[in-house]
């Protein structure tokens, strides 16, 4: 088997570079592993995902120290303390969003993959949290910092990192590009000859683009995988993938050599057995996303970019029929790749994974109505000009505004587009805004001069936590609502990735599914209800029903506005009722 393995990443490289590049390449790379590896879990023993699994996605110093802590406790110890007092069981992975020192974007523009942000802490304390979590780290693929030692070496024209960026001349065609952003896709740097080089810039000026046609690039971040792994990574999340290998002439996006690349990855993490697997983060329409399972040889997770925004589509308009045509269009669960559920990040929400899914119409409807609420929208350049990229927002601000009354109303509101996401097959993950109950913060995008700062605040811990500690605040509604979800979500076999789902009938604003039955004949019954006024639901193609009728659950349920129901039964258990 492992010689089989090894065939497929020489012929993996061969097929990236070329026979002989890609022989001297796969000679390197074998004398990179480090000879500790390979003692991990066989794959196919590997810990399956469960119904007991849930991230949380967090910036390693998403909390600011309260006043007079003097001298500030570092930022890793006290999310870490936060969550001691806070998890409470709810969440088993955690996403510490980049740590490495930076020069923008908040944390994506790195200036040292081999080092930890000093405000942050030390490897110690991902060791610390590492043993309470399966971390998930970031492996920022596609770009670093113009401040990172490589580049200062590019510019002088080392030969060690002459070709580790790509250039190009000041009248390259970029037409045929696609392009994220609006910012010019090449940045002249002068170089200290006093000659100036135009660099490729998919995201902005201060994140140059590495050059993976140099096989010494691929070989650097291969290694810094396995330096990943030893520090306990059990995610690796590839940033940007998508955009990874440039080819002239081509729209530079999904290159079959990008697949081979996290196809490459995959294949070490089966020939070395290591307890790690591979989250794609890839932004784009949805069947484009779905190319990343590959045929079950690239990524093991892939973000569920569709998502986020036909729930808030849901949510703000009353519909949930695009919702349910999309869900019912889903991969079945079982073996093999998992979706990355969320609704909220540290971006925002993606426009472009709706396209085609929604009513142009209707959900222009819904933008204007989250402007209208204080969300705002970025945009990216096109051949026809300018189009609405993504939604800039706190997700709870969009979802339940102050419009919809008191903290119990809009707290329902926001924890009903949640229930989707704990319910649907797959990983659930959840910002840690979202879980907090932050809304969005106004000042930001005014003080940080970039829009995706209106949902990355860092609250003072002591603020958090007196508006935690009061039931009557928006928090305590919030956090609260989770924790419930989550525990009955725990307790329940059903929800587990692989376990059959099935999209129910339904109409108007309730999105209604089933989950089961799991290996003990256990099922849940998932109803949410975006709706503003109550609405009588009539069970119809859920499994088992007459269990349910035995168990004196009639043939119609009435649901309150923004109620969400979830009914475990069967499987020789009691039922269970969950009603938020």
């Amino acid at each position: 088997m492992n010689e089989s393995r090894l065939d497929k990443i020489r012929d993996l490289l061969v097929y990236i570079y070329d026979r002989e590049q890609g022989a001297r390449a796969f000679d390197a790379l074998l004398r990179l592993i480090p000879k500790e590896m390979g003692k991990g879990s066989p794959d196919g023993h590997r810990e399956p995902l469960s119904e007991k699994d849930a991230c949380l996605i967090a910036y390693g110093d998403i909390l600011s120290p309260p006043n007079g802590d003097e001298p500030p406790q570092a930022a890793l110890a006290r999310l870490a303390a936060f969550l001691e007092a806070r998890n409470c069981g709810s969440f088993s992975y955690l996403h510490i969003l980049p740590f490495h020192p930076y020069s923008s974007d908040d944390g994506f523009s790195i200036i040292d993959y081999r080092k930890i942000d000093p405000r942050l802490g030390g490897w110690d304390d991902i060791a610390s949290l590492a043993r309470e979590y399966k971390p998930v780290f970031d492996l920022v693929l596609n770009h670093g910092s113009v401040k990172s030692a490589w580049f200062i070496s590019f510019l002088k024209n080392e030969e060690s990192h002459r070709d580790w960026y790509i250039t190009k001349p000041a009248d390259f065609d970029v037409s045929p590009v696609f392009r994220p952003r609006t910012l010019p896709l090449l940045t002249p740097f002068l170089r200290s000859d006093g000659s100036t080089v135009f660099v490729w810039t998919t995201f902005s000026s201060d994140q140059v683009d590495y050059n993976f046609a140099n096989p010494e690039v691929l070989l650097e971040f291969i290694k810094i995988f396995f330096e990943y792994t030893r520090h306990g990574a059990r995610i690796v999340r590839l940033d940007a993938v998508a955009y990874l290998w440039k080819e002239d002439g081509t729209s530079c996006i999904h290159h079959p050599k990008t697949h081979a690349i996290i196809k490459l990855l995959r294949a070490l993490i089966d020939y070395l057995e290591l307890d790690v697997l591979i989250l794609t983060e890839t932004n784009v329409p949805h069947e484009e996303n779905l190319s990343y399972f590959g045929e079950g040889d690239e990524a093991h997770l892939v973000y569920n970019f569709a998502l986020p925004p036909l729930v808030l589509h849901a949510a703000v308009s009353g519909d949930a029929g695009p919702l349910r045509d999309w869900a019912r269009t889903l991969p079945a669960p079982g073996e093999g790749p998992v979706f990355f559920n969320f609704l909220a990040s540290h971006d925002g929400v993606g426009v472009l994974p709706a396209k085609g899914l929604i009513d142009d119409r209707s959900f222009q409807k819904t933008l204007d109505t989250v402007l209208e609420r204080g969300s705002l929208l970025s945009y990216k350049d096109t051949k026809d000009g300018l189009v609405p990229y993504e939604i800039n927002c706190s997700y709870l601000s969009a979802v339940a505004p102050p419009s919809l009354g008191n903290t119990e109303e809009r707290a329902r509101a926001f924890l009903c587009c949640h229930a989707v996401l704990f319910a649907l097959a797959g990983l659930p993950a959840v910002y840690f805004h979202s879980w907090i109950g932050s809304e969005q913060w106004v000042e930001g995008p005014g003080l940080c001069g970039y829009k995706r700062a209106i949902n990355r605040e860092k609250p003072r811990i002591d603020l958090v936590e007196e508006a935690l500690g009061d039931e009557r605040s928006l928090r305590a509604a919030v956090y609260v609502g989770f924790k419930k979800m989550l525990a009955f979500r725990r307790a329940e076999g059903p929800f587990a990735p692989g376990v059959p789902q099935k999209i129910l009938p339904a109409g108007g604003s309730v999105f209604a599914l089933a989950r089961g039955p799991d290996r003990s004949g256990r099922h849940v019954l998932c109803l949410q209800h975006f709706g503003s006024r109550p609405e009588n639901y009539r069970l119809a193609g859920a499994p088992a029903l007459e269990t349910l009728a035995r168990q004196g659950i009639g043939s119609e349920i009435l649901l309150s506005p923004r109620e969400t129901r979830w009914i475990g039964y069967g499987g020789g258990r009691d039922i269970s009722v969950l009603r938020i």
